[in-house]
C-alpha cells in the first residue's frame, strides 16, 4: 500500500479528496450555479464601500457586509479579488461602509458601474473624514469608518473585517435600501 491514501466521495456537490490529513474539496459547476440563485432569494442591506490608495479614491457598491462584534464594534466587508477596488483594501489601513436609503439607488448603480473612481464622488453627497481622510456619504442612513483588523482568503473573495472607530448616523428616518432578487426593493 502507497503512502499517500486516497479516498473520494462525492458530499452535497463536491468532490473530497482525502490525501493523508489534508483534505480538498472541488465544486461542481451545478453547486455555483444553485448557490446563486439561492442567494436570490436573501434580501440585504445596500452598502457603497470607500478606501484610498496612492492619493486615489475608490468606491464600491457591497451587499456583502456585516456586523461581526460589538466588542470590538466591527464590521466584515467581502471583497472579489478581480475587483479594482481589491487593491485599496489591501494597501490601505482604513476603509468606510456607508449605509445607503432608498432614496440612493443612483449611488448604488453608479458605484457598482465599470466607471472611472473619480465619476463614482460625483453623484452623491460626499464628504471627507479628517482624521483618516477617508470619504464617506454624509446623507447615508449611516457611515462607519473601519481600520482594518484582518484580512480573510476564501475563494474568489478577500474577507476584511474592520475595527469601527467612527460611526456618522443620519437623523432621518430608518429607510435602508434593500437588494433582493437582482434588484431593489420597493
Amino acid at each position: 500500500m502507497s503512502n499517500i491514501h486516497k479516498i473520494h466521495k462525492e458530499i452535497s456537490g463536491y468532490t473530497m479528496t482525502e490525501q493523508n490529513t489534508a483534505t480538498i474539496a472541488t465544486q461542481s459547476p451545478e453547486l455555483a450555479v444553485q448557490m446563486k440563485e439561492g442567494m436570490r432569494r436573501l434580501a440585504s442591506g445596500v452598502s457603497v464601500v470607500s478606501a484610498a490608495h496612492e492619493g486615489v479614491r475608490f468606491a464600491m457598491t457591497a451587499s456583502s457586509v456585516t456586523s461581526v462584534s460589538d466588542s470590538p464594534a466591527s464590521l466584515l466587508v467581502c471583497v472579489n479579488k478581480q475587483a479594482r477596488f481589491s487593491q485599496p483594501m489591501h494597501s490601505g489601513d482604513h476603509f468606510c461602509v456607508s449605509l445607503l436609503s432608498a432614496a440612493q439607488q443612483d449611488i448604488s448603480n453608479t458605484c457598482a458601474m465599470p466607471n472611472d473612481e473619480e465619476v463614482r464622488f460625483a453623484t452623491g453627497n460626499w464628504c471627507k473624514d479628517e482624521t483618516t481622510g477617508l470619504f464617506y456619504l454624509k446623507d447615508a442612513q449611516a457611515a462607519f469608518i473601519c481600520k482594518k483588523a484582518q484580512k480573510i482568503e476564501h475563494g474568489t473573495h478577500d474577507i476584511f473585517i474592520g475595527n469601527i472607530e467612527k460611526i456618522h448616523i443620519n437623523s432621518d428616518d430608518i429607510n435602508p435600501l434593500i437588494y433582493l432578487n437582482g434588484g431593489y426593493l420597493g
